[in-house]
């Protein structure tokens, strides 16, 4: 059984999620996270010794270090959400170097922000934490708005820096979907040359995929296929939002699909939405880290525990979480890190 205090955490929903069984796809048909995973999937691929090392580093820093499973901080809501509205709940994160120790203090695998935050630690921190370097963002300042990701530097600034990784969004479905897309392969690739890993955040971005009052940017169907594309392109570990509904392509009508996603390969329950989006990663072969949403105060840390067991459970191999973090005193910040942690430290809670 899990924990007392998961359980606690969980609630009414503590036997749904904890007890689930998924008769969707297989747990014998997804590589399952595990010590040994560089070894036994990325060394099979066409990556080279020097990004072998440095997933080797993200998988084998902090308190998950060498399980196969990732909690990474990643703080770059400042640009596209404004530094205000991300850092006023807590105004020391406007210092960039406490974002770095909020990442060491709550032993996360790795800090991902932006090219100004970690350059201005770079020499202090760039050996003790591995650094995801951002290099791509969607800034709110220019009216009117616009729903696109550029580039804010480059991927040998990043790796001048000290990266052991680059991170990238595409926002897949927008009208700038077919540059981002090339942008990022090109970066991705380079990356890759200079030693680096690569982390994907797999957004789909499309007013049409809002029908009738509903919301489907998250549906397993639509957000699944966006991780397809992004396995596409060698992002060596996909970022997704926990899915929460299904039926995209059918509610927006177009695209491709088939009946079978529907009456075989996914269900209701949160754990089969989330092991199609696995499945869409090369059934596991490039991990699937899931975010950890924004921050509703009090509800945080149950909300960050039950992501953390649905992705756990759905074959997945764990969460980058930040505003839930920040957002809050460090030390409630680290609490929650830590929670999360737990989750993947538990060995009693397994693939589904």
């Amino acid at each position: 059984m899990a924990t007392k205090k998961i359980e606690e955490l969980l609630g009414a929903s503590a036997d749904s999620l904890l007890n689930h069984k998924c008769n969707t796809i297989s747990k014998e048909n997804i590589h399952q996270p595990g010590a040994d995973f560089v070894d036994r999937i990325f060394a099979q691929t066409n990556r080279n010794p020097q990004v072998l090392r440095s997933l080797q580093q993200l998988y084998g820093t902090g308190r998950l270090a060498n399980t196969g499973y990732m909690s990474i901080l990643p703080v770059d809501q400042g640009i596209e959400h404004s530094a205000g509205a991300s850092f006023a709940p807590n105004p020391i994160y406007f210092d960039s170097e406490n974002i770095v120790k909020l990442a060491v203090e709550g032993g996360c695998n790795a800090v991902a922000s932006t090219f100004g935050v970690l350059a201005s630690v770079s020499r202090k921190y760039a050996h003790k934490i591995p650094f995801v370097v951002k290099i791509n963002h969607n800034e709110f300042l220019s009216y009117p708005n616009k729903y696109d990701q550029i580039m804010f530097g480059s991927v040998k600034e990043a790796w001048n820096m000290g990266a052991v990784a680059v991170g990238a969004t595409i926002y897949f479905g927008s009208p700038e979907s077919s540059r981002q897309i090339i942008e990022v392969a090109k970066a991705f690739e380079l990356a890759h040359e200079l030693g680096m890993a690569t982390i994907l955040w797999c957004y789909t971005r499309n007013n049409a995929f809002k029908v009738d009052g509903i919301d489907y940017h998250t549906a397993t169907d639509l957000s699944s296929q966006a991780n397809h594309l992004g396995v596409t392109i060698q992002a060596d570990i996909i970022k997704q939002k926990l899915s929460d509904k299904n039926g995209g392509y059918n509610a927006v009508k177009f695209g491709k699909t088939h009946p079978k996603v529907y009456s075989e390969l996914t269900t209701d329950h949160p754990i089969d939405l989330c092991r199609y989006q696995v499945a869409n990663c090369y059934m596991g072969r490039m991990g699937l880290i899931n975010s950890g949403g924004e921050s509703k105060g009090e509800s945080d840390m149950a909300e960050a525990v039950a992501t953390a067991i649905i992705n756990k459970r759905a074959g997945g191999q764990g969460l980058i979480s930040g505003r839930k973090a920040f957002q809050k005193p460090m030390k409630d910040g680290v609490e929650l890190l830590n929670t999360i942690q737990d989750v993947y430290l538990d060995k009693t809670i397994t693939i589904a």
